[in-house]
């Protein structure tokens, strides 16, 4: 029977998920209305005496959920008292939408939703927390190797013989191999 229903589930969240998004498939009102469906239809094969009128799953599946006093109320914004925003502008419902982002048809846009009065969204970070991670890492170990070059502030490579300023010139007159000592 959890074979059934997490299925069932799994099939559910596949017809709602972002991924239709990213295949370009319109998620609608009769995909959620179909996910809702199947979800029915495996509690009454689990459950065929039916669930008691007190199970959230049950009050959830006939939309009788009362949320108030929990976290998940908490969450939910009435359609009366909702605002919707997109790139720190209010999208007013007298408006086309085309009216804000014109009319390419390719452009995705990412709308939030806030209860009226509280005003316009906080803005997401422009890099996630992971990729803030692998930055820093990458900075501390080049400040590391900047700190260990410092140390290693060796100048013994100045008196070797391809680092002579005047090498070239000594070559042109000729005097590139005189010695002036006893042999």
């Amino acid at each position: 029977m959890q074979q059934v229903i997490r299925k069932t589930i799994e099939e559910a969240k596949a017809l709602i998920s972002k991924k239709q998004v990213q295949a370009n498939v319109c998620v609608n009102l009769e995909m959620v209305k179909d996910a809702l469906d199947q979800l029915r239809g495996a509690v009454m094969i689990v459950y065929p005496m039916g669930l008691p009128p007190h199970d959230p799953v049950r009050m959830e599946l006939e939309d009788k959920e009362d949320l108030s006093g929990t976290h998940a109320g908490l969450e939910v914004i009435e359609e009366s008292e909702a605002q919707l925003w997109w790139a720190g502008k209010e999208l007013k419902e007298t408006k086309l939408l085309s009216d804000y982002v014109g009319r390419n048809e390719k452009t995705t846009i990412i709308v939030k939703i806030q209860k009226k009065g509280q005003g316009a969204p906080g803005r997401e970070p422009l890099i996630s927390h992971e990729e803030q991670k692998q930055m820093m890492l990458y900075y501390y170990k080049k400040q590391e190797e900047l700190k260990k070059l410092e140390e290693d502030d060796d100048d013994s490579f100045l008196n070797a013989e391809w680092a002579d300023s005047h090498a070239l010139k000594r070559q042109f007159h000729g005097v590139k191999d005189i010695k002036w000592g006893p042999r």
